[in-house]
């Protein structure tokens, strides 16, 4: 069967899903948590559609397969009410708390959290599309990420345990926590870079609101009960619903001391400006990318291939952090676009949970659609689709288009695909993708491939005064976690890895005092009888 025929008979009727991959019953999701209670929801909900479809007597349909609670401006200020009780101007239970004991509730979250993995795979495939192993993947590693970070501040805890004395006067440097956070994560790791941001701000001890985003709601129910049991009250809330509703009053009403989002900029300006104390507010911001790729005449094509086809297809290109535009140089540009072709129309589409698939549906609301226009401009403009199979579309499918050639003229060649179109721009002078780099919005990442240290070299210097990450005959991407992961730009506002999470959710606080005799005392007993959490000469292992 070749990939029009897969595609045409892509989605199957109900009864031809594996048994231990349905959802038999749709999730219908009606509670949310508030001040340490699960309360229950009677009102209005949204309708969560899968961008699996399935075949059934009237065509070809979206499964709808649960809802989430439409809350309204009354119960977000409910959960930030609980969440200013449980920080209480930094005096609260959970702030004041010593560095161990946050870390032991941690632990129990990610004891709770690891019995709902099934659970929570198998919405991650139905929610968002995206296949099992990288659902699995995403799990996981969210977990390595919670055991890293407590690993992480056992590390900044020792390193803050000592007294620094210069110039007669002594003092501990410790870090404290922010205030109260309202995170929000992508749709694309609903799971992953939601906690990437909520869990470090929850560990320094700051309380959370935590929104899911719009897209992989219903995988975060699972959770519930396990935040709930785990942390105490008020220190971590959830709201649902739409932005303008339940984000909007939170904002404004200037209680919100960190904003952790992470999307588009046009949203993220929007929600800064919404808040009427600019100068207390935090930002920890991700945002878009168009990361490009220079591949020069020396590159060993079969690793570019290889790296190239990853980074832009990867979860169907939809990462911040995919290669969304390739410069490749002229002398080497059509044997580098017969190769990757002949990789792309390799690639398996199929659903989520089938073994070996390369390329899944789509969760975005017309993302085919949206796709399509561009690969229309482009071909207006000159450009052609180099894969047999490229665009072909079934609903909420779309295979990868391999576009060539792509110019400045095109939409693609500004905007942010975000799905599984790979632009393709031949290049004479290695000034044409430098001059793109400097003059583009943003400023996350890049890959070089390439064989000449020299050549790679003359251009590692200026680039890395341009973008956050040049990746050497690799793809983008963000890990290891404990590398940083940032941008310039429009790209990114603030630094997160595991330690730099921690840093950004937190300030430099220190206790000094001259050292005389007096001081000297105080300071021995306070530590020597543990009297404070915070001046201490105690250390975790």
């Amino acid at each position: 069967m070749n990939n029009q025929q897969k595609i045409v008979s892509l989605f199957p009727s109900e009864s031809n899903i594996p048994e231990e991959f349905r959802i038999p019953e749709p999730v219908e999701q009606k509670e949310f948590l508030v001040d340490g209670q699960i309360h229950h929801w009677d009102g209005p909900v949204q309708d969560v559609f899968s961008p699996v479809c399935l075949a059934g007597d009237s065509g070809v349909e979206k499964k709808r397969i649960g809802s989430y609670p439409l809350l309204t401006e009354k119960e977000a200020m409910e959960a930030l009410d609980a969440a200013g009780r449980a920080y209480d101007s930094g005096r609260g239970h959970w702030p004041t708390l010593a560095v161990e004991d946050r870390i032991r509730h941690m632990e129990k979250f990610a004891y709770r959290m690891k019995e709902k993995r099934g659970e929570v795979v198998r919405l991650i495939m139905w929610e968002i599309g995206k296949n099992l192993q990288d659902a699995c993947n995403e799990f996981d590693r969210t977990l390595d990420y919670i055991l890293g970070t407590i690993e992480a501040l056992k590390d900044l805890d020792r390193a803050g345990s000592r007294f620094d004395i210069t110039q007669g006067v002594a003092a501990q440097i410790r870090r404290a926590p922010l205030g109260v956070v309202l995170c929000m994560g992508p749709f694309n790791y609903p799971l992953n870079e939601t906690f990437t941001t909520l869990i470090p701000a929850l560990i320094m001890g700051n309380t959370v609101i935590f929104k899911p985003p719009k897209l992989g709601v219903l995988l975060h129910r699972p959770l519930l009960e396990a935040f709930q049991g785990a942390f105490p009250p008020g220190v971590v809330n959830t709201v649902y619903g739409r932005g303008a509703r339940v984000v909007t009053p939170l904002m404004e009403s200037g209680r919100i001391d960190v904003l952790a989002f992470i999307g588009t900029s046009r949203v993220g300006d929007s929600l800064k400006k919404q808040h009427p104390r600019p100068h207390r507010l935090r930002c920890v911001l991700g945002l878009e990318a168009k990361n490009p790729a220079i591949v020069l005449p020396d590159a060993k094509l079969d690793v570019a291939v290889r790296e190239c086809l990853l980074g832009a297809l990867s979860f169907n290109g939809q990462r911040c952090t995919a290669l969304k535009l390739l410069f490749v140089h002229e002398s080497i540009v059509e044997k580098f676009l017969d190769m990757l072709c002949r990789e792309v129309e390799k690639l398996e589409p199929g659903l989520p949970w089938q073994s070996g698939v390369g390329i899944t549906p789509l969760p975005e609301e017309n993302k085919t659609g949206y796709l399509q226009e561009l690969i229309n401009d482009a071909q207006q403009a000159g450009a052609v689709i180099r894969n047999e199979s490229g665009g072909l579309i079934n609903q909420t499918f779309i295979f990868p288009a391999v576009l060539y050639p792509v110019t400045p003229q095109m939409r693609v060649f500004k905007e942010e695909q975000f799905g599984p179109v790979i632009p393709v721009v031949p290049y004479k002078s290695i000034e044409e993708p430098l001059g793109y780099v400097t003059d583009s919005d943003y400023g996350q990442q890049i890959s070089i491939f390439g064989t000449d240290p020299d050549s790679i070299a003359e251009l590692i210097d200026p680039l890395v005064n341009q973008v956050c990450r040049v990746n050497i005959n690799s793809q983008c991407q963000r890990g290891p976690d404990t590398f940083p992961f940032t941008g310039r730009k429009n790209s990114a506002e603030g630094t997160l890895s595991m330690s730099d999470a921690l840093r950004v959710f937190s300030i430099r606080t220190l206790v000094a005092g001259k050292l005389n005799d007096l001081n000297k005392e105080i300071m021995s007993t306070i530590t020597r009888e543990r009297k404070s959490r915070f001046l201490s000469t105690n250390f975790l292992l």
